[in-house]
């Protein structure tokens, strides 16, 4: 494991692991394929691609065996040969992917993870662990990337074997842009509109927001209590975010937020009304073209009563005719007959 100092931690806490979705896709398919849905297991795997020094590139991964006890996270199996195997195969395959990491589906740290990195150290000399939710409950980003150290402080005080979390992404490229749009339109239902599409992906962009200030305010909690100790790194990262939010005091920017607000309610107010004018003119016209229909149509009954009452006379007049002389004939054949 890595010695650092301050210097050197804040050096590497600058990198930023960048993942594929064809890594995520393929975390997902290896949990679900190994994994009961009910359980609590995770699956380890590991994970290929480049390192560039301030960014790492995760490309490519491949799952490998491994087994745990669930009472005794310490207690864990993973096949070596297997390893060797697969990455020996994948480097025929493409040979600029190489070892980087390896990944879990955690959903968080544990216990056995230390050791485990240590294993991975035979392979490459500084791993980088991914840890990949696939809860489908997830909101946000569903990786979280470790690196692993000894953390020397400069007080001289005794070291302790740590994760330094790093900053991750998800990036992909075009070939992989086309390939994840294809599967969202298999997945995503397409009877929803698209502002009701929208409000969706607003509502889950809310939703991740308020899970990460929860996750804030129970670390400022934990630190206030005594529970975890100062983190000054973190609490300067709070003071700037902080130090972004609007100063509501002021009445310049209140009216200015009132303004804008009233602006769009305007723009809301007149799409309402016009919607309704629309439908109004669309009802009566649709009023006025069923009554023109149903005119037309009674019209035409009228003169199918008209004609057929004067086929009706007309041939009563012609039996009569035709009985007229029948008679007539009659007569003539009786005084022949005389």
């Amino acid at each position: 494991m890595v010695a650092s100092t301050t210097e050197q931690l804040t050096a590497l806490a600058s990198t930023t692991v960048v993942v594929h979705p064809l890594v995520l896709l393929s975390v997902t398919d290896h949990h679900a394929r190994s994994v009961l849905r009910n359980s609590s297991k995770r699956v380890i795997g590991v994970l290929l691609g480049q390192d560039n020094g301030k960014t790492v590139n995760v490309a490519n991964s491949f799952g490998i065996p491994f087994e745990e006890d669930e009472k005794d996270s310490k207690t864990w199996f993973l096949d070596h040969n297997y390893i060797e195997g697969m990455y020996d195969m994948f480097r025929k395959v493409n040979a600029r992917e190489r070892m980087i990491g390896w990944y879990h589906t955690g959903p968080k740290l544990r216990a056995s993870d230390q050791e485990i990195n240590d294993l991975f150290k035979r392979y490459i000399a500084k791993p980088v662990m991914v840890i990949v939710d696939v809860r489908p409950d997830t909101v946000g980003i569903p990786t979280d990337a470790y690196y692993a150290v000894e953390e020397i402080k400069d007080d001289g005080t005794e070291t302790r074997k740590t994760f330094l979390h790093v900053p991750s992404a998800i990036e992909a490229e075009e070939a992989e842009e086309i390939g994840v749009e294809h599967l969202l339109r298999d997945i995503k239902d397409s009877t929803t509109t698209t502002l009701g599409t929208r409000v969706s992906e607003q509502l889950a962009s809310l939703q991740g927001l308020q899970s990460r200030l929860r996750d804030v305010h129970n670390y400022l909690q934990d630190v206030a209590e005594g529970t975890l100790p100062v983190n000054h790194q973190i609490i300067y990262h709070l003071q700037d975010a902080l130090n972004l939010l609007p100063d509501l005091s002021e009445s310049a920017l209140m009216q200015s937020f009132t303004s804008s607000t009233n602006d769009q309610l305007l723009v809301v107010y007149l799409s309402s009304l016009f919607r309704a004018v629309i439908a109004l003119h669309a009802l009566v016209d649709n009023k006025a073209t069923i009554g023109r229909a149903e005119f037309e149509e009674g019209g035409d009954e009228k003169e199918k009563d008209k004609t057929l009452a004067n086929g009706d006379a007309k041939k009563l007049e012609e039996e009569a005719k035709d009985g007229e002389n029948g008679k007539d004939s009659s007569k003539s054949d009786a005084n022949k007959g005389l």
